[in-house]
């Protein structure tokens, strides 16, 4: 019988611990599918986040760091300035990104780090109980804004690539999202357009990807998906915000 499908070489066979409907499983696999198409996982090292994430050293079969809360920059940085031929990758949640580590990510955009940062935007803190992020949306409901958020009292969402896409060290920053087979193709491509990006040695490199939180929502996973293109994709449109030189 022919093989049609089958795990990543870049996976480990074990079953994942995220909750039904989450995004991080959709998001380890086409990453580890990108490695094996590049042909670099001996060359891979990635830096595991604060958060839900935090055991994707269990999935995904390459050399990885644990950072301390927000500094994955900081430990991807010291890794690839001491390696230079190595290609090394974040992968952070919006709390891990977006609020402790917003100065990280900032200083190491625009110093133009030779990193590639997986940035995965659930609109909420999901490993500690569903609290208000820096990305909640205005008027959306969680434990720590109960009546919704409202800007003069907990500020705007922040938007991340239209942040880092002017600094003049990013090479090529994208937003992407899973609330469809035809997004998350797409989401794939752009992670393997980041890690060649890296590998010419363009500079920094970043793929947000908005990403479901069915249990700290209180929705189903379909409707999850649903609320990501209906409510997420309206606040933070997709697309690629910045082009490597020469494209």
């Amino acid at each position: 019988m022919k093989l049609v499908f089958s795990r990543p070489e870049s996976m480990f066979d074990k079953q994942m611990h995220y909750c039904p409907g989450c995004g991080h499983g959709i998001i380890h696999r086409i990453l580890a599918e990108v490695i094996d198409e590049l042909n670099i996982r001996e060359r891979v090292v990635g830096v595991a986040p604060v958060g839900c994430s935090v055991l994707i050293y269990d999935y995904i079969n390459c050399d990885m760091y644990e950072a301390a809360h927000g500094r994955a920059p900081a430990v991807a940085t010291g890794c690839k300035r001491v390696h230079p031929d190595l290609i090394v990758f974040t992968y952070q949640g919006d709390g891990d990104l977006a609020s402790i580590g917003m100065s990280e990510i900032i200083h190491a955009a625009n110093r133009g780090e030779k990193i590639t940062t997986i940035f995965v935007n659930n609109a909420i803190y999901g490993m500690t109980g569903g609290q208000m992020a820096p990305t909640t949306l205005l008027g959306q409901k969680t434990t720590t804004s109960p009546f919704g958020r409202a800007p003069e009292r907990e500020g705007h969402p922040i938007k991340v690539c239209e942040l880092l896409s002017v600094l003049d060290g990013s090479a090529y920053i994208v937003r992407g999202s899973l609330s469809s087979p035809q997004k998350i193709i797409q989401v794939k491509k752009y992670i393997k357009k980041a890690f060649e990006t890296q590998m010419k040695g363009l500079g920094f490199s970043l793929v947000e990807i908005l990403s479901m939180c069915p249990t700290n929502w209180g929705m189903s996973p379909t409707k999850a998906q649903e609320w990501v293109a209906e409510m997420m994709e309206n606040l933070y449109p997709l697309g690629e915000f910045k082009l490597p030189r020469g494209e």
